[in-house]
């Protein structure tokens, strides 16, 4: 019998191991798991449905914001506003709900486009003047913090009708009650997962992240889509709103102050670039998933929470120094 032997280049070729290394998502996939194997060591209420879930209601705010920070990242851009803009979206929800005598679908309603809103004139000013987006959205998180407190009186909205804290509610899953909110949440994933990976309009959105100027040559409108794209970000940051409305019970005009740097954060540790065209939602997700499980992690352990935020800190950079080094490989 003759030995079969292979060609040369299918020899040279890459691996199935090299491409699922080479994956954005696989590293901070491995962190994940690493981290959830510490902490289900070294505490003994980490490894339990309640902790998993309780984890998931603490991230689905900052979550669902990730998602439209991981669309404006995408394309090299970064949105400082979106917290405050989340912020301000569920100040004019609970009020005009709680006061304004709205029913609860239409001031829900009427927050999502006032969000939208925030993101269409940022996305207007990116790119019709055009002006840098870090410019443009730090100049946004002033003026939507400032009209929250304006319009809030500095007062927080109490006795909101049950509507607007129904996704708040849980129903049991097994020996887990899970929120109505997680679901919503992660919905939005998947969604957006599959749009961005699944449809010619993600593929504009990478094309754009990657080139703006190729991507315009190749016939993309590029002007409406990254216009498209903030408007959109900014419809998401009113689901946020919604989300923290049902987990709080309020409308809490102090609310969101740091959500901008922790949805940044998500995104960035999920894998997505911050010089665009190189990411995912599924990657996001499990950014927003670290940081949850590291935060419930060492609170469980008694570390303060000072100490959590220099760890997350930590790892930020390090998730930035990776995707430099990556970048200048690939060169």
């Amino acid at each position: 019998m003759t030995a079969t032997t292979l060609p040369y280049d299918q020899l040279k070729g890459p691996t199935t191991v090299r491409r699922l290394l080479a994956t954005p998502t696989t590293g901070p996939l491995v962190a994940l798991l690493l981290a959830c194997v510490f902490f289900s060591l070294t505490t003994e209420q980490f490894l339990s449905g309640g902790n998993f879930s309780l984890i998931v209601q603490q991230v689905m705010v900052v979550g669902t914001l990730a998602i439209g920070q991981t669309l404006i990242i995408l394309t090299a851009g970064i949105d400082l506003s979106c917290g405050a803009v989340m912020a301000f979206g569920s100040i004019v929800i609970a009020k005009a709900a709680a006061q304004g005598g709205l029913p609860p679908l239409a001031a829900i309603a009427l927050g999502l486009a006032v969000s939208a809103a925030f993101g269409l004139v940022n996305g207007l000013l990116v790119r019709l003047i055009p002006l840098p987006p870090f410019i443009v959205t730090l100049g946004m998180l002033n003026v939507a913090f400032a009209l929250t407190h304006i319009y809030s009186a500095e007062q927080t909205v109490t006795d909101l009708p049950a509507p607007l804290t129904a996704l708040g509610e849980t129903f049991p899953l097994g020996n887990t009650d899970i929120t109505y909110g997680s679901l919503v949440t992660i919905a939005l994933f998947l969604l957006f997962a599959y749009a961005l990976s699944g449809t010619s309009w993600g593929r504009h959105v990478y094309a754009l992240g990657n080139s703006p100027e190729a991507a315009r040559l190749n016939g993309i409108r590029t002007s409406r889509l990254t216009i498209g794209l903030y408007t959109l970000a900014g419809a998401v940051y009113g689901i946020a709103a919604l989300l923290l409305i049902s987990r709080t019970g309020v409308g809490d005009p102090q609310a969101g102050q740091t959500d901008n740097l922790d949805s940044i954060t998500a995104v960035v540790l999920g894998g997505t670039s911050l010089f665009g065209g190189r990411g995912s939602v599924l990657g996001t997700f499990i950014g927003v998933l670290i940081v949850g499980v590291f935060r419930n992690g060492l609170q469980l352990m008694g570390v303060a929470s000072i100490y959590q935020t220099l760890i997350t800190g930590v790892l930020v950079i390090l998730a930035v120094t990776v995707d430099q080094i990556s970048r200048r490989k690939a060169r």
